[in-house]
């Protein structure tokens, strides 16, 4: 099975700039455990903010939400694989970087992301279309 079979492919955006309280505000809104962040010029490259990211370097740390930018915090550069990896690739890059989630690419467009629940819904269709039900 390839990634882009499986990817999410609604991404959820935000800017560099914006505040961690506006970063907690839409994932909490949108029920969400990650957002994209848009490089700031054509030189940059795409980030990433997490829950974990929020929660132990900004919450666990006291910063101010308000202030801190979601620059300060955020990962990057993403960990990225092409849309026709197959997902045992991404499974493999996963657990060797320690993460929970890779994004999908085509050249430097971000198509869509993939997390560790994206791989158990897979595995649950695969199994029901293999005739294999509960």
């Amino acid at each position: 099975m390839k990634v882009d079979e499986i990817m999410t492919k609604k991404l959820e955006i935000i800017s560099a700039d914006a505040s961690i309280y506006d970063a907690i505000e839409r994932m909490i809104d949108k029920r969400i455990r990650s957002l994209l962040v848009k490089p700031k010029d054509e030189h940059d490259v795409y980030g990433v903010i997490t829950v974990r990211d929020i929660v132990y370097k900004a919450l666990g740390k006291n910063l101010d939400l308000n202030k801190t930018k979601v620059a300060e915090i955020m990962s990057k550069p993403l960990v990225c694989v092409d849309k026709g990896m197959d997902v045992e690739h991404a499974i493999n890059l996963m657990t060797k970087f320690n993460i929970t989630r890779v994004f999908i690419s085509e050249g430097k467009e971000i198509l869509g992301i993939i997390s560790l629940l994206d791989f158990m819904s897979a595995a649950l269709i695969k199994r029901a279309r293999e005739g294999h039900g509960a």
